[in-house]
């Protein structure tokens, strides 16, 4: 099958890239990516899911960006978080205060999550993006770059410091009344950071670092000169480097077996055991799911009176206060989201199963395909109560006058959140696209590039 040629480039925006056979991880259908422009994308045909965007100066941009993100890193750990008082009584509190009070209260495993989604995480992202942007430029390339590039795209599942910054205004909101509050540097730095974080992902090209990343010699396997632009029965798109190889091409040269040939990673044509896996996360998501409503989360005593509370209770407690959109957002984040998170989930399985048996539930494929990426996007959020209750824990320490206390209800709830983060990462939406028979013959296509969003 001859494919059309793409509209040759104008002069003022040559072609950054070239044609390249890509699998769509939406759908599992292959396409040719046409050679594209500076700030164009590519998106599947079949389900829209993004298969390429390139940008203007990704490496120059994203080493100011993610310099800048790291320097306002280390002032948001450094610095004064938030000053709060009452009854003469004066107490400081930084970051990692919330964390320790975690601990002090044998909540541990809370404690960790917090530290890991926004200090671990977090540095391990910026810095390794620091070290990939600048050693693939460098006259003579800094060692495992293609390691330390997926060891920083990892991490950023996990950095939450967006989701920190929500729970900064949610705790400071829910304070007014308790406390007198004075916000320090560290708030601002996180504010700052959340905004030049976000402007680094976007003006990154992952495919771009790779390509440098390959150019510099550091592969898994030698690359051919020349990659075929046509579909071949067995042939499996790299889930990390997006390159597409035949699935037995990495035992020919010599590689790790079932290995990438450019950045070393597992290849399969689908998640390993998706179906089973993420059904196993949805359901220790939905039994802890339970405790987490039903065991208190926080427990406020306020001149030596008060008793714990659930998330529904904190919920009622706003809404008497008249706390309308904090009720709300506090609803959102702690209930709605991880409940549709579970029942998108589980809809999508349910899907696959009846496809299988026929019973013609093959429709809205590629709505259930922008679920997916709805429902593994949203599911961060709900730690905002998380971490609002570990900064109210930390912040309001006075004895008898008044006192927050984080409950095992937190521990059950956080660990619903992390658990259905999980359980969208082992999903693989293509299987439903398999089951619906749509990817028997491994169809593929030519695309044309369209703007890139900004």
């Amino acid at each position: 099958m001859a494919s059309p040629t793409a509209a040759p480039a104008t002069e003022a925006e040559p072609p950054v890239t070239h044609p390249e056979l890509r699998e769509c991880f939406g759908c599992g259908m292959f396409q040719i990516v046409p050679a594209l422009g500076p700030d164009q994308r590519a998106d599947c045909a079949r389900c829209g899911t993004a298969l390429r965007r390139t940008r203007t100066d990704s490496f120059g941009r994203g080493i100011a960006l993610n310099a800048a993100t790291l320097v306002l890193f280390v002032v948001l750990w450094t610095t004064m978080l938030m000053t709060v008082s009452t009854a003469g009584i004066v107490h400081d509190s930084k970051l990692e205060s919330g964390p320790l009070e975690l601990v002090r209260h044998g909540l541990w495993p809370l404690a960790l999550i917090v530290a890991f989604t926004t200090a671990i995480a977090p540095l391990g992202k910026y810095a390794g993006m620091l070290y990939v942007l600048i050693g693939a430029r460098a006259q003579t390339p800094f060692p495992s770059l293609g390691r330390v590039f997926r060891f920083a795209r990892t991490m950023g599942i996990w950095a939450m410091l967006e989701v920190l910054l929500l729970g900064v205004f949610v705790a400071f909101t829910k304070l007014g009344d308790l406390v007198h509050i004075e916000v320090g540097p560290a708030v601002w730095a996180l504010g700052l950071l959340t905004i030049t974080a976000l402007w680094a992902d976007t003006a990154v090209d992952p495919d771009a670092v790779w390509e440098a990343i390959e150019r510099s010699g550091q592969t898994q396997a030698p690359q051919p000169e020349d990659r075929s632009l046509v579909f071949h029965p067995g042939m499996v798109g790299c889930e990390s480097c997006g390159l597409v190889a035949a699935h037995d091409s990495a035992h020919h040269a010599g590689a790790e077996h079932g290995s990438c040939l450019r950045c070393g990673a597992a290849l399969h044509p689908r998640k390993p055991d998706a179906l089973n896996r993420t059904w196993a996360y949805i359901i220790a998501a939905t039994i802890l799911y339970i405790p987490a409503n039903v065991y208190p989360v926080l427990t406020v005593i306020q001149a030596g009176s008060g008793q714990p509370s659930t998330i529904m209770d904190g919920i009622v407690e706003l809404i008497a206060s008249r706390m309308y959109p904090l009720a709300l957002l506090v609803f959102v984040a702690s209930v709605m989201v991880p409940v549709l998170k579970l029942a998108g989930l589980a809809v999508m399985l349910m899907a696959v199963m009846v496809v299988t048996t026929e019973l013609g539930a093959s429709r809205l494929l590629k709505e259930r395909t922008k679920l997916y990426y709805i429902v593994a996007w949203i599911g961060r959020w709900s730690m905002v109560d998380i971490f609002m209750e570990s900064l109210l824990g930390a912040l309001v320490q006075f004895g008898a006058v008044v006192s927050i206390a984080p409950g095992m209800g937190a521990v059950a709830f956080c660990g619903v959140v992390i658990i259905t983060i999980l359980g969208a990462e082992a999903f693989d939406p293509r299987i439903m696209w398999d089951a619906a028979g749509q990817n028997k013959h491994r169809p593929w296509q030519f695309l044309r590039a369209r703007k890139a969003s900004p």
